[in-house]
């Protein structure tokens, strides 16, 4: 008969199971709603960043947006990376993933001062939520084999430096803090990136991207999308209702739409190509593609704002401008480290060429600073020139397909006669 210690112990080993090792995630598996959960946490925090940029679209206010994002996009990477190696569905994976939320909650509500008066709070909780991140990796890698503990100890090293540098720049002036906090920023993904960079080939193929990761990333640009509605929701509801400011509100959410569009048929949930450049590349990219689209967000209650002025503000149109530009210019870059590259270049070639064509001449439209109603549907319209391409492109691969079966059958059919 089975004693109630044993039980206890047996229950405890079902539920508190120590992380896995490195190699032994599973290669096929479907995010949870314990990720989502956690994802729509950091995304707040994205809120909180886009709607203090909105109100501070000057240069200023776009390194404090610059760094704050980083720092946040880092954190919510590092967390994620974490459940995708070591992570489990039970207990201790939960009770991991709340403890990083109650962290990133009173972060988030210093961010709208962080550049100023709640910088100091922001940097002591940020400092306090890598040291978290750095004890959950260092939990994780007591159980590396041989093959991963210099690794191991190089991650939980440099996110333990972040996490000191963080709480020290409390102490630093504000404008010098905020510059901290970038080249922090900066110094952190280049580490990863040459430690990715320099991993063995065992080491890389553990740290190769799955499905669940592609699916993960996606997910999370998804709902920074769903930002730059609330941006437009936001600007339409601090405004009186006219019909040029809801056609302004409509159209900045067609334009969002044309993000969403952009980066998921060219390269959303696609895997890239298994080599340590590819899955830095795609990795990384992922940062100034997602800051884009939150920027967009930030920038689409100024005009909505201002929809009945003649000229779209200089601000807000340098801001929405630029960020469609780097969507467009981060989706190709993105794209050249996916395996769909090589096996579709009659598309992804020319695809890229006009994506960064039209990027220029987004900028210049923000350069000219139509009114918002006529920026918006321009917007638009460029948005749709890439996909315009494509579709082209693919009406003629299947018409030359169907003249070749047809050419085939043809000559079948006369073999045969």
């Amino acid at each position: 008969m089975t004693s109630r210690h044993e039980q206890w112990a047996r229950l405890r080993r079902q539920l508190w199971r120590p992380p896995r090792a490195h190699g032994e995630q599973p290669q096929e598996r479907v995010v949870g709603p314990l990720e989502l959960f956690y994802d729509l946490v950091v995304v707040v925090l994205v809120a909180q960043a886009a709607h203090h940029f909105a109100g501070h679209l000057t240069w200023r206010g776009l390194g404090e947006f610059a760094a704050v994002f980083a720092l946040v996009w880092i954190a919510w990477f590092n967390g994620s990376l974490h459940h995708e190696l070591h992570g489990r569905e039970d207990a201790r994976g939960r009770s991991m993933f709340l403890l990083q939320i109650l962290v990133l909650v009173p972060l988030g509500a210093f961010i709208p001062e962080a550049g100023g008066a709640g910088g100091v709070a922001f940097a002591v909780e940020a400092g306090v939520l890598f040291a978290v991140l750095a004890v959950l990796w260092l939990l994780a890698a007591r159980g590396d084999s041989p093959e991963f503990r210099r690794p191991s100890r190089l991650f939980v090293t440099g996110t333990v430096v972040c996490a000191v540098v963080l709480a020290a720049s409390a102490v630093l002036p504000a404008g010098v803090r905020v510059l901290t906090w970038g080249l922090l920023a900066v110094a952190y993904l280049a580490g990863f990136a040459v430690m990715i960079g320099t991993a063995t080939p065992v080491q890389a193929v553990a740290l190769s991207v799955t499905e669940a990761l592609t699916e993960r990333f996606g997910l999370f640009i998804i709902i920074v999308l769903g930002e730059t509605v609330t941006g437009v929701v936001d600007g339409l509801a601090h405004e009186p209702t006219s019909a040029l400011t809801l056609a302004v509100g409509l159209v900045a959410v067609v334009v969002g739409f044309g993000a969403w569009w952009t980066y998921f048929d060219f390269a959303g949930h696609r895997r890239p190509r298994p080599t340590r450049a590819s899955t830095v590349q795609w990795m990384l990219v992922h940062l100034p593609l997602t800051a884009a689209v939150a920027a967009m967000g930030a920038a689409m209650v100024g005009l909505v704002e201002h929809a009945h002025d003649s000229r779209t503000p200089a601000a807000t149109a340098w801001v929405l401008c630029a960020s469609a530009a780097v969507v467009l210019c981060a989706t190709m870059v993105l794209a050249t480290s996916l395996r769909v590259w090589r096996l579709d270049r009659g598309l992804y070639w020319p695809l890229a060429r006009t994506c960064v064509a039209v990027a220029v001449v987004c900028v210049g439209v923000g350069a000219a600073r139509p009114a918002p109603l006529v920026l918006g549907l321009t917007l638009v319209l460029l948005f749709g020139v890439p996909w315009g391409l494509a579709v082209a492109y693919r009406l003629a691969a299947e018409e030359r397909s169907a003249a070749e079966e047809a050419s085939g059958a043809a000559q079948h059919s006369e073999q045969a006669g």
